[in-house]
């Protein structure tokens, strides 16, 4: 038999637009006319031979379309969907949620024949309801006229209106229970309800523009199939909602709007982000938490972090913890807020460790938690961290991370079995020293990324949009020694200090005087390689590797005695010696005009045995280009 479309298949989704549940749709299989890629999403007409619909593929379904799978003018069976009508037209959108392939491309598209014949054709139409309506009744030359039928046709939100006045209050409250998979969810979708767990709850934060002060938090939702998107509220909506919803929770929510998300800020895997108003509606769903995934991780092992040093993409780690250092309070320079951090060293399987800093709440209320049972090396799995190049890889929390303690997870198990075993005995070395240059490990060390000098300086695009960053091996050429190398500094904050009226120095972010203050490092010198040359700004704790004495000691030996020769003879020792630098590349514009910036990021002294191996493995490649 000739596979073919259901018959009356599109009459059938308009007479039933929000079935209650998957089992109750008949079968369904249209043919996929018009298949084309509008945004991220495939839309196609659905069609049964009769009538066309509009339609729009599940995200999960366009690796089957790029594969051929499903293809134009072939067939597919609908398993689940939901019927939406278009803003300011009279049309309606079909969002399939879940659908099969039945057959790859026919060789043309189906359609209905019509059996017409002569005058005493009968038309077989579905049984209608009607009203009779008299209009006549004489009775001419025998003739008797019969009363007219009008046929009242109903639309089919009438008959659904009529069927769930019909039901029984439980099934009515189950039809208005209707919920949407995130999947299905579009910016032109009307009303929808979303049964969802919170795997992830940000904290509140205030901000100022143009428009005035206001308050904002994100959360993110994860549903039964495990898809997530990001939900944000503001203002009323935020000071409604913040204590409502609970991490690990479950709720119907309904009444908010979606946009596309933005790429350079979304954290979850989804096209489109929610929006909150004080107007929507959060109901917990009790004694529903087990239908609903708890929370997703994706581990990455601590000797693998390199590729995600200063880049957009966040991280999920779980190690052991090794040490929990006391809660410090770090001053922030926009509005002098002092800032809660605490920071953990945690290791794993790979036997790397890593600094992990926790902020704020969690450095408070968690990282307590875990400095008062360090000693017995819980276990930690975290949440959307940041990876920095402090200390040459370094984590750190952000507003939306969050950690687990002892989680009840296979991956817990079997690093718990691992360091009882054999870890707790083995010798850990951070990830940040002593890394391999094997690109295999593709951890960012000063020996990936390679560059020479020329390809920074020819290049005078680089880092326009974004930091660029590169290791070289390079030697300290130039240190000008009437520059400017230092400043004085706070030894509180760091921040510049100015002379205070009488005695002392005045911070203006700690807002007091000091008696005393440190001098730090802004210098620039020049570098050079085999290839070219150029001026590069190195900061303190750079500056001090390269000189080889801190601002203080250069200074005193400066300013002492006038002892100018000492002065100089102290910087001509630190040319000419090879480093290697793992620098940024940003672009800066002066008087119009964009101009490359290089700043030394890390310095570190050469080690000749990596370096022989970094250059063998260099000379492979030359002769076995892949």
């Amino acid at each position: 038999m000739a596979k073919s479309v259901s018959q009356d298949a599109i009459s059938t989704i308009l007479a039933n637009p929000s079935p209650d549940s998957s089992s109750d749709i008949p079968e369904i299989i249209v043919q996929v006319l018009d298949l084309k890629l509008t945004g991220n999403r495939y839309t196609f007409n659905a069609s049964d031979g009769k009538m066309k619909l509009r339609a729009i593929f599940p995200s999960n379904m366009s690796s089957e379309i790029i594969t051929g799978s499903v293809q134009n003018k072939g067939l597919v069976r609908i398993l689940d969907y939901t019927l939406n009508d278009i803003p300011n037209k009279s049309e309606k959108y079909l969002i399939v949620t879940k659908c099969e392939v039945v057959s790859p491309a026919l060789e043309t598209e189906i359609k209905a024949e019509v059996e017409t014949e002569e005058h005493d054709t009968v038309l077989k139409k579905p049984k209608l309801e009607y009203e009779a309506r008299y209009e006549a009744k004489a009775d001419v030359s025998g003739i008797i006229l019969k009363p007219k039928q009008e046929i009242v046709s109903k639309s089919a939100a009438q008959i659904v209106h009529e069927q769930r006045a019909n039901m029984a209050p439980s099934s009515r409250m189950a039809m208005t229970r209707r919920v949407h998979p995130l999947v299905s969810l579009n910016p032109y979708q009307g009303n929808w309800m979303i049964k969802v767990r919170l795997t992830s709850k940000g904290n509140m934060r205030t901000y100022k523009n143009a428009r005035g002060e206001g308050c904002v938090f994100n959360v993110e939702l994860t549903d039964e199939d495990g898809t997530q998107i990001q939900a944000t509220m503001f203002n009323e909506a935020a000071r409604k909602f913040y204590e409502k919803f609970q991490l690990g929770k479950v709720y119907y929510i309904s009444r908010g709007t979606l946009k596309v998300a933005n790429k350079q800020f979304k954290t979850v895997q989804n096209d489109y982000e929610m929006t909150l108003n004080e107007n929507s509606v959060v109901e917990e769903a009790s004694n529903e938490e087990t239908f609903i995934p708890e929370t997703k991780f994706n581990f990455v092992p601590i000797d693998q972090l390199g590729p995600y040093v200063n880049g957009r993409e966040l991280v999920d780690i779980i190690g052991v913890i090794q040490s929990v250092n006391p809660v410090s309070n770090i001053k922030r320079r926009i509005d002098n807020e002092n800032i809660p951090k605490r920071d953990l060293i945690v290791a794993d399987e790979t036997k790397k460790t890593v600094v992990v800093s926790l902020w704020n709440e969690l450095a408070n209320n968690v990282g307590q938690e875990l400095f008062d049972n360090a000693d017995k090396s819980p276990i930690v799995a975290i949440k959307s961290l940041k990876v920095g190049d402090f200390q040459g890889v370094s984590l750190s929390t952000l507003g939306k991370s969050s950690v687990m303690i002892n989680p009840d997870i296979p991956e817990a198990k079997k690093l718990r079995s691992w360091y009882d075993s054999e870890g707790k005995g083995s010798s850990m070395a951070s990830i940040g020293l002593g890394l391999s240059p094997s690109s295999k490990t593709g951890a960012r060390s000063m020996y990936t990324d390679r560059v020479s000098l020329t390809h920074i300086t020819s290049n005078p695009s680089l880092g326009d949009e974004k930091p660029a960053f590169f290791s070289i091996k390079a030697f300290v050429s130039l240190i000008r020694p009437e520059q400017a190398m230092w400043y004085r500094a706070c030894k509180t904050c760091n921040k510049k200090v100015t002379e205070a009226v009488g005695s002392g120095y005045w911070c203006e972010g700690c807002q007091k005087n000091d008696e005393e203050c440190n001098l730090r490092y802004i210098m620039v010198s020049k570098i050079s390689d085999t290839r070219g040359e150029a001026w590069v700004s190195a900061f303190n704790e750079e500056a001090e590797k390269i000189v080889g004495c801190s601002a203080d000691e250069l200074d005193k030996l400066k300013s002492e005695q006038g002892d100018i020769d000492g002065y100089q003879q102290k910087l001509k020792e630190a040319t000419w010696v090879p480093h290697l630098f793992k620098v940024s590349v940003t672009q800066n514009e002066y008087n119009n005009e964009k101009r490359q910036r290089i700043t030394v990021k890390a310095v570190a002294p050469i080690n000749f045995a990596e370096e022989s191996r970094f250059l063998l493995e260099e000379i492979k490649k030359m002769r076995n280009p892949q």
